[in-house]
């Protein structure tokens, strides 16, 4: 057994409170598969969850992040780039869901190590890929 071996997620198209395999997410993550997701899914991902993704990505990089922080987080990326998974991304309205759920645990997980460099760097990638305009979309941050 790995450091994560099950989390449980919200389920709102059961209603039920359900378990994953972390680890089989954690495998999945790749940094190719993670940015071809973000550039190709911003419009229907949303902005806010490709930026906060980035951030997690990014806080990987942080050499004070723990081992144990770090996989949570390549378990959250590893869901998030999987295209079937509770709720499939496809689905209208609902099918980033379940990702922004998994973005969101591993967020406050590794609230620590996102720092300003941190959303610095995801912000610059953002503008990279999508044109610095994009960066006017995003709110103005408060240092942790």
């Amino acid at each position: 057994m790995g450091l994560m071996e099950k989390a449980r997620f919200y389920n709102p198209r059961t209603g039920e409170t359900e378990e994953i395999d972390v680890e089989y997410y954690a495998e999945k993550f790749s940094e190719e598969d993670f940015w071809s997701k973000v550039k190709s899914k911003i419009k229907s991902a949303g902005l806010q969850l490709i930026y906060k993704a980035m951030q997690l990505y990014y806080a990987t990089e942080n050499p004070n992040c723990p081992t144990k922080v770090k996989a949570g987080i390549y378990a959250a990326l590893g869901y998030f780039i999987a295209p079937f998974d509770f709720l499939p991304d496809f689905m209208p309205f609902a099918g980033y869901t379940d990702d922004l759920s998994a973005i969101l645990l591993a967020t406050m997980m590794a609230q620590a190590y996102i720092d300003d460099e941190v959303r610095e760097k995801a912000r610059q990638k953002l503008g990279s890929i999508f044109g610095r305009k994009i960066l006017e979309n995003l709110p103005e941050e408060q240092a942790a």
